[in-house]
């Protein structure tokens, strides 16, 4: 059994924050190293089309807070993507998220992305540790808490890509079919692909048939939009998000939650 649904069954509903509480940016956070996390990222998020799911319950994201523990509420991990399967694409079926809350949709996310970068590389690979007190590390969030089966690290500098599948409780690499990850849940598989996109010729991680297929994309001038908007909306969230991390901790203090353990 999930131990976090263990916890959340004994807490009332009523008083647990929720995405509309959280604040789904950190203003103390350095950004992105450089233009390929979200251009790769979208591109994971268009071409993320399980064709055995019915779209309205499948949601993906990238650059996105989810908040994990109910006892510590304003921890979090932001992967670079993920996808989930089996939870409304919007949020109780009728507003986007501004974060992911785990304790509210119940359901993690079936595959998380992390594209690494110097300063993220060892925490990616596990090779890092939780301190007392301080929140676990991404490794043991993935593995131990959200449990998410599938778990994809790729390095742009190397081109080397790293999957692994959760197998007892324990990630361990996945057997990949010519190269690509094949994930019988959703009929798709992962792999990498040389090609053009968005006038960059290089490798790309990307969803394709069982067969092999590249699923489409949307047209580069439709994602160049895509991505000017989420620019437009970081930057909003950037200048409210210490507003919203002030007001939840004064939600917090007033239900009697420690928002600092």
């Amino acid at each position: 059994m999930n131990p976090q649904r263990s916890i959340i069954g004994k807490i009332p509903r009523h008083s647990l924050p929720t995405m509309y509480d959280l604040p789904s940016e950190n203003p103390e956070d350095p950004g992105l190293p450089d233009d390929f996390h979200p251009l790769q990222a979208f591109l994971l998020l268009l071409t993320f089309q399980p064709p055995n799911w019915n779209p309205n319950l499948v949601f993906s994201q990238l650059d996105h807070n989810i908040y994990y523990d109910v006892r510590h509420p304003l921890w979090y991990k932001r992967p670079d993507w993920f996808g989930v399967v089996g939870v409304p694409r919007l949020y109780q079926g009728r507003d986007l998220r501004l974060s992911y809350v785990f304790w509210q949709e119940q359901v993690s996310p079936l595959i998380v992305v992390e594209l690494l970068s110097p300063g993220t590389e060892e925490e990616d690979l596990g090779q890092t540790t939780s301190q007392p007190g301080k929140p676990p590390t991404k490794w043991e969030v993935y593995e131990r808490i959200l449990r998410v089966p599938y778990y994809v690290i790729y390095s742009r500098y190397t081109e080397e890509l790293q999957i692994f599948r959760l197998a007892n409780n324990r990630y361990r690499m996945a057997p990949l079919t010519e190269g690509r990850l094949l994930i019988p849940e959703i009929e798709l598989s992962l792999g990498l692909w040389q090609g053009d996109y968005l006038g960059r010729n290089q490798r790309w991680l990307r969803w394709m048939t069982v067969e092999g297929d590249l699923i489409p994309a949307a047209t580069d001038e439709a994602t160049q939009r895509v991505i000017e908007q989420r620019v437009e909306t970081a930057e909003q969230r950037a200048e409210t998000a210490e507003q919203e991390l002030e007001r939840l901790r004064s939600l917090l203090q007033e239900k009697g939650i420690d928002p600092d353990i």
